[in-house]
């Protein structure tokens, strides 16, 4: 179960407010009797505290990002779903929606900048949630503007055994240069 809102920030502000306090209290109060010249030995000391407890602080956001993760997906129950294209010339992705069993999970409209990056190979983590074990079917519904500038509305569907292990299905957008048109895969690894 998810942890409200407020009360994970509230976490996060006292474990920083926490790790301040020590680091405080283990510096001693400025002598008002000492040189003029310590006084910037004494600011560069509090500065380098001060780094010390950002980066601590930056650690332990990362270590809390993992852990909630964790706790909200174990490996058991958990599903991905990726998006990848391969060259792409024959379709310009608009929008892309998830629907496991007939519930609706994942959507996203896409902006240029995104699409060209799935043209240099990148990989987008459309949906990242829990199932239960059994058989389950996926169907992804693309759209967007194909050859000779018709607007396309394809899907694909794939049926898969979720077990205990993790299960991660990649959707993928391919040229089929011998029919000039997009093709549509679904591979579960």
């Amino acid at each position: 179960m998810r942890a409200p809102l407020p009360y994970r920030h509230l976490l996060r502000l006292l474990a920083a407010s926490l790790g301040l306090c020590v680091s405080l209290a283990g510096a001693s109060p400025p002598a008002s009797a000492e040189p003029a010249a310590a006084a910037p030995a004494a600011a560069a000391s509090l500065d380098e505290r001060v780094q010390t407890l950002k980066n601590d602080l930056i650690q332990l956001n990362r270590d809390l990002l993992v852990l909630e993760e964790e706790l909200l997906f174990p490996a058991s129950t958990q599903v991905a779903v990726f998006v990848s294209m391969d060259v792409g010339k024959l379709f310009e992705l608009e929008s892309v929606q998830i629907k496991l069993g007939d519930k609706l999970v994942a959507s996203h409209l896409y902006t240029p900048a995104e699409v060209q990056a799935l043209h240099r190979g990148g990989v987008q983590r459309l949906y990242l949630g829990n199932l239960r074990t059994g058989t389950h079917e996926l169907v992804a519904i693309f759209t967007g503007g194909g050859p000779h500038q018709r607007d396309y509305r394809r899907g694909a569907t794939v049926k898969f055994d979720k077990g205990a292990d993790p299960k991660y299905i990649e959707l993928r957008i391919q040229d089929a240069a011998g029919k000039l048109q997009p093709e549509f895969n679904v591979k579960v690894w």
